[in-house]
């Protein structure tokens, strides 16, 4: 299972939900690097932020809608390292997308932005 693996390679639990979030977001993800690689950055962006935020849009309503019916606790699990990365990505993000038209620069800072979330999740 992915949880035994994680386990096998020394890496913090943490690492379990960015591995599940990657699965569910592979064929996106697929589209995404095939249109970049197709030099058509808008429709790359397009896909991989749209799909991303379709899940996270409908996943926390939910959770939180669950937590509510159900009188459970809700912690979203951001400590104070997670919670800078999360404002840096709605900045940057917010920069992308308002200007209508994305760049490579911005392509390459959002990859940037994910390579130290990915680093940061596996080496806390």
């Amino acid at each position: 299972s992915i949880v035994a693996a994680v386990r096998g390679a020394g890496a913090p639990a943490s690492t379990v939900g960015v591995l599940v979030a990657l699965l569910v977001l592979a064929p996106e993800t697929v589209a995404a690097v095939r249109a970049a690689w197709l030099n058509r950055l808008q429709q790359s962006l397009n896909l991989a932020l749209g799909s991303g935020i379709a899940s996270i849009g409908l996943t926390i309503p939910v959770v939180a809608a669950l937590s509510l019916a159900f009188d459970l606790p809700l912690m979203l699990g951001l400590n104070a390292k997670d919670t800078v990365l999360l404002a840096l990505t709605v900045a940057v993000s917010t920069i992308t997308l308002g200007a209508g038209v994305a760049t490579v620069l911005q392509g390459v800072v959002h990859l940037v932005r994910f390579a130290v979330f990915l680093f940061t999740t596996v080496v806390p």
